[in-house]
C-alpha cells in the first residue's frame, strides 16, 4: 500500500476544508440573491389574483 505521509494528509485536509468553505459560501450567496428573484414575482402574482377576485382595489399599490 502506498503512503504519502503526514504532509500529504495535511495537504488533502486543507484542500477539503477550502472546498467545503467555498461550498457553504456559494450556497449562502445563492440563498441571498436567488430568493428575492422568486419572492417578488410571487407577490405580484398574489396581488393579481386578489385583484381578479375583487379583494384588492385596482388602483391600490399594496
Amino acid at each position: 500500500m502506498e503512503t504519502h505521509g503526514p504532509l500529504g494528509t495535511l495537504w488533502v485536509s486543507f484542500g477539503l476544508i477550502a472546498f467545503y468553505l467555498a461550498l457553504i459560501w456559494l450556497n449562502s450567496l445563492l440563498g441571498m440573491f436567488l430568493t428575492p428573484l422568486f419572492m417578488i414575482p410571487g407577490t405580484w402574482l398574489l396581488d393579481w389574483r386578489k385583484r381578479r377576485k375583487g379583494e384588492l382595489k385596482e388602483d391600490s399599490e399594496t
